[in-house]
């Protein structure tokens, strides 16, 4: 069976419905261009036409490619929501918030229900990146072209690329502490670890399919060392907070909501990233209990510095406000 056939039979035979990309549509587009051996510049377009093997249509790429970003932006967009909520459940049955979200949301009770869930979202993420990926390759490969490959590039810098949400990153994380702690017993992904490689360097890692693997690296780029206390900028880069902090220029105080918009990664200089970034408890929980003593070694560290930054941002405030 063509994965078209079985992307459409899973997508229907799912509980809730949700985003879906077009397979069908995007696939009568390539084919379409294809049987027309040259396409016409439209009136009032400038657009030069590179000829690579077929002719490229600058009609088709102009919508093709908009409509999948479109479509894999509500995939994700989607998927992120749910994630959240799914992870607000979990912490909300540990703690007094569980009788009013328990109350809103019966029908996921249980470990098991969130479980349960939690898999299908992870099916779901799967699912949408393999059809991604193929709608692209046989972009490239019927039009002679790299623009599927670009796109898949650029898929990441748009944040639409669904294997590097940091949602998915904390559903993983999740699923191992649940794990752990034995508290459900049903098997979750075939190959789901946290290792650490040379000189103890962590890796979160997850074996989706045969060809299909998620690696994410749990070292901060700007120390050098195990991310502590992980957040995740808008671009999906992973650092500690005190790290970003210092990179973004603010203090512990303040946060890194009042980073200037024009601050950029130190990774891939995207500016804007730091006012959105997500807090990893899930990866930090599991960060804690793989590596004890580093943890504590690094908490009593980072309690002396977070002292000394809160204590000199009191001080200048206190000058400015006394004009000393």
């Amino acid at each position: 069976m063509k994965f078209a056939k079985e992307y459409k039979r899973y997508m229907q035979g799912m509980k809730e419905e949700l985003p879906t990309l077009g397979l069908k549509r995007l696939k009568q587009m390539i084919k379409k261009c294809n049987t027309i051996p040259y396409c016409p510049q439209l009136p009032g377009d400038d657009t030069t036409m590179v000829v690579t093997g077929h002719s490229q249509c600058t009609v088709r790429d102009e919508s093709f490619f908009p409509s999948l970003a479109n479509e894999l932006s509500t995939i994700v967009c989607c998927f992120n929501e749910r994630v959240e909520k799914l992870l607000k459940l979990h912490v909300a049955s540990t703690g007094l918030r569980k009788y009013f979200m328990w109350f809103t949301n019966r029908s996921q009770r249980t470990d098991e229900a969130l479980v349960r869930q939690g898999k299908d979202l992870v099916t779901y993420a799967i699912v949408n990146a393999v059809a991604m990926r193929k709608i692209t390759k046989k972009y490239d490969k019927k039009c002679c072209s790299k623009q599927g490959q670009s796109f898949r590039t650029e898929a990441r810098r748009l944040h639409i690329e669904i294997l590097e949400s940091p949602w998915l990153h904390e559903l993983m994380a999740l699923y191992i502490n649940l794990r752990w702690n034995n508290t459900v017993s049903m098997e979750l992904l075939v190959d789901l670890s946290l290792t650490f490689g040379d000189e103890d360097k962590p890796t979160l890692s997850c074996s989706l399919l045969d060809s299909l693997r998620v690696d994410i690296d749990l070292t901060c780029s700007i120390c050098l060392d195990t991310v502590f206390d992980a957040v995740s900028l808008s671009c999906g880069h992973i650092f500690c907070y005190l790290c970003c902090s210092a990179a973004a220029s603010v203090t512990v105080v303040d946060g890194l909501e009042s980073a200037d918009p024009g601050s950029k990664c130190p990774i891939c200089r995207r500016a804007g990233v730091f006012p959105n970034a997500l807090r990893l408890n899930q990866l930090n929980i599991l960060l804690r209990n793989s590596c004890p003593e580093y943890w504590e070694k690094r908490m009593q560290t980072e309690r002396v510095e977070r002292v000394r930054l809160a204590k000199e941002h009191w001080e200048r405030q206190c000058r400015a406000f006394t004009s000393i």
